[in-house]
């Protein structure tokens, strides 16, 4: 005699089990996202240009918001920008006024003082988008 055993669940239980799964996934790579994005962000404060450059793809692009015009494209220019900037600015430093993580993005109001030596605090909003655990894309918002 062969035993069989069913379950019957109502479709609201289905619909939950389902629900659940997926909002464990989302949760997973927005944790994701936002390691990545906050890495990028401990190696800027430190100005470790190595580490900073290992948290973007290859074909990294950054743009103005204000006029869409592109800023640096690709681990060259990037690295090149940056690298310009930390050895111009020995008390860099960004602090997060807000984050937001939503998918893929980032979204991080932040505060920067020391600015090639500036005494000014700048304010940005950088939205950043992640893939396959690499910024491929950074949007800057300036006042």
């Amino acid at each position: 005699m062969k035993a069989t055993i069913t379950f019957k669940m109502k479709p609201i239980y289905l619909t939950l089990l389902f629900l659940s799964m997926f909002t464990t996934t989302t949760m997973a790579q927005n944790s994701s996202t936002e390691q990545v994005v906050q890495m990028n962000l401990d190696y800027y404060n430190n100005r470790d240009i190595e580490g900073f450059m290992r948290c973007f793809s290859e074909d990294i692009a950054i743009y103005s918001f204000a006029d869409h015009t592109l800023t640096a494209k690709g681990l060259d220019e990037v690295r090149k920008l940056y690298t310009a900037l930390f050895e111009s600015s020995p008390t860099l430093h960004s602090t997060i006024v807000k984050r937001i993580v939503f998918d893929n993005k980032v979204i991080d109001h932040e505060s920067i003082v020391g600015r090639k030596g500036s005494a000014d605090i700048l304010e940005l909003v950088l939205i950043y988008e992640v893939k396959n655990d690499k910024i491929y894309k950074i949007t800057v918002i300036r006042k």
